[in-house]
């Protein structure tokens, strides 16, 4: 039962997950032609992934596209594995941080670390491929966890190894996971979601005790 309280997360954070989901659910189905199509995906993905090229000179498929796959690239994913992966990441990460800073900060850290996964992306790719997933906005609740850790270990005196140990894990994981899928990740996303949530973490807001 212990192991279960990690996964109390207010309902905002369950429809996000349950969205998510519900998503990658209609467009796996559609591609195993158990209902719909299977341009489904790539349909979904034309319309709500993020495109680099939108922000240069490629015509949008509707007038605020370029503006809004900013937030709509975060609920699309490439599989139910991706999908797996930062829904588990999503509520082992979202319970310490409410805990520390509040709801209302969560869900203002997670709208800005998404916002700056895809500036990250948009800004270092060279890549003409879509980017999708929220794996952006997860590096940055993982960049504000572990800027207040570093920020807490410092006010104590404590050592600041076990803070940069992580930071390098991370990083360390990014280049082994680029390696392995033969380039096929966005780290430029997780490089901007991570800076993103570690500068959140050390202002103020970020720091202020839960109401």
């Amino acid at each position: 039962m212990a192991a279960l309280r990690g996964f109390r997360l207010p309902a905002a954070v369950w429809a996000l997950i349950a969205l998510m989901i519900a998503v990658e659910l209609v467009l796996t189905g559609a591609d195993l032609r158990f209902w719909g199509q299977p341009w489904w995906r790539p349909l979904a993905y034309q319309y709500a992934g993020f495109w680099p090229g939108l922000l240069e000179s490629w015509q949008p498929n509707y007038a605020v596209q370029p503006a809004a796959m900013f937030a709509s690239y975060g609920f699309l994913h490439a599989g139910l594995w991706h999908l797996g992966v930062n829904v588990l990441t999503l509520a082992l990460l979202a319970p310490p941080l409410i805990a520390q800073i509040g709801r209302r900060p969560f869900y203002l850290l997670y709208a800005l670390s998404l916002l700056g996964g895809a500036i990250g992306y948009a800004m270092l790719t060279a890549s003409p491929q879509p980017m999708v997933g929220c794996s952006g906005a997860l590096f940055g609740l993982a960049g504000a966890y572990l800027a207040l850790d570093f920020l807490r270990r410092y006010d104590l005196h404590l050592s600041l190894l076990p803070v940069l140990a992580a930071i390098a894990a991370l990083a360390l994981g990014n280049v082994l996971t680029l390696w392995l899928e033969d380039g096929q990740l966005a780290w430029q996303a997780h490089l901007g979601g991570f800076v993103t949530g570690w500068i959140f973490g050390v202002l103020p807001l970020g720091r202020r005790a839960p109401a």
